[in-house]
């Protein structure tokens, strides 16, 4: 089982996560709808597409941006397609 917390809340936890460049992609069902909210930014990679952001609203602060999804991506990141990961501060660890 792997976990996603920030600021002592739990965002996501799954024993289904894509590992992509040192990244776990969580599957949509596994994050804590709660605490995402949506965001404006976007980047765009060179092989796996554009990517979404959502804020983490956890413990009365705002980590802007710090959640990230591909809701399209091209063929070779077919395997990451709608799931989340994390980066700002955001600790991704085995449970256990």
């Amino acid at each position: 089982m792997i976990r996603a917390t920030w600021n002592g809340v739990v965002l996501a936890e799954s024993d289904d996560t894509v590992v992509v460049e040192g990244n776990h992609y969580f599957p949509p069902t596994a994050i804590r709808c709660e605490h995402f909210e949506p965001s404006d930014h976007h980047t765009t990679c060179p092989w796996k597409g554009q990517a979404s952001y959502y804020d983490l609203v956890a413990g009365g602060d705002r980590n802007p941006s710090a959640a990230w999804f591909y809701p399209e991506t091209k063929p070779a990141a077919d395997e990451i397609r709608g799931r989340v990961a994390f980066w700002r501060g955001v600790q991704v660890q085995p449970v256990g």
